[in-house]
């Protein structure tokens, strides 16, 4: 590195400057939340569950890229994940949409989705006819 042009006389405004640089996050929090939950769900490791990703992606034919197990190991300590605890029985509904993901199971008991006409899923109450 050569010698600076000008002398920096006002440090508070550089050392601002230097936490600024990089490039910003590829992924959103909310896809690597969804991840973080789909691989709590199914016991992934990170490289199991970037093939599952990919997998489901090409099954909806849509043309997404699955986040790296990379990226989701360093975002992973960034990102607060909503659904840790382990599911008591077997889950009934998985949900995924621009929101993130729901689960719908023993730990939520006699709980559905219906679509309403925004298109959002919502949980309602289902009623027991056994």
């Amino acid at each position: 590195m050569g010698k600076a042009e000008k002398k920096i006389t006002n440090w508070a405004q550089y050392n601002k400057a230097l936490c600024k640089r990089g490039r910003g996050f590829q992924y959103s929090d909310t896809a690597i939340e969804t991840a973080l939950m789909i691989k709590g769900i199914f016991y992934l490791p990170l490289r199991a569950l970037q093939g599952f990703i990919y997998s489901i992606f090409e099954l909806l034919d849509v043309p997404l890229t699955s986040p790296d197990y990379t990226c989701i190991s360093k975002r992973s300590k960034t990102v607060q994940v909503k659904y840790r605890n382990k599911s008591k029985g077997a889950i009934r509904h998985i949900a995924i949409d621009s929101t993130g993901l729901k689960v719908f199971g023993v730990v939520e008991p006699q709980t559905d989705l219906i679509n309403n006409a925004e298109n959002e899923w919502i949980p309602y109450i289902a009623e027991n006819l056994k």
